[in-house]
């Protein structure tokens, strides 16, 4: 008795941990805004102004160059949250990339995408996010916000040309 419970304890601890590193969900919208793609990047790599234009990220502590950056971010009721995000990629006018998050539970890979294309430049966020927290969270609202975030880029671009 004492074995099986032992092996069923163990096999239900493989389960979770398996569904810890294989869950997850994925993110994409994307934009084209009628500038180049210097000028979009201009605006995504001016931490200190993010307030004034993202809804959702409303803040941004240090820069993408310093490799660690602090994130708060929005959620559709009001509620602020801090996030700590290592620097992955800055590569300019292309791609900046961000990760995060607590192993098994909850992480992300998020991602600003620009490329050149007729009518100026296709800007995507791209994110996957992973962990047993994907099963319990309301994503509803992350696609409509991103969209959001995508339009008020628009904008800041335009007003800044």
């Amino acid at each position: 008795m004492k074995k099986q419970m032992i092996i069923t304890t163990l096999a239900l601890l493989l389960v979770i941990a398996a569904a810890a590193i294989f869950s997850k969900k994925t993110y994409q919208v994307e934009r084209v805004i009628n500038a180049p793609p210097e000028a979009v990047w201009a605006v995504l790599m001016d931490t200190a102004n993010y307030g004034d234009w993202n809804p959702v990220f409303v803040k941004v502590e240090g820069t993408y160059a310093d490799g660690k950056v602090v994130n708060t971010f929005k959620d559709p009721s009001g509620k602020l949250y801090e996030v700590a995000n290592s620097v992955k990629a800055v590569e300019p006018n292309r791609r900046l990339r961000q990760t995060g998050g607590m192993a098994g539970v909850l992480t992300f890979d998020h991602q600003w995408l620009l490329q050149p294309t007729e009518g100026g430049t296709k800007v995507s966020q791209y994110e996957v996010d992973r962990g047993l927290y994907v099963w319990f969270w309301d994503d509803s609202w992350i696609l409509p916000k991103y969209n959001e975030t995508l339009e008020a880029l628009d904008r800041e671009v335009k007003k800044r040309q």
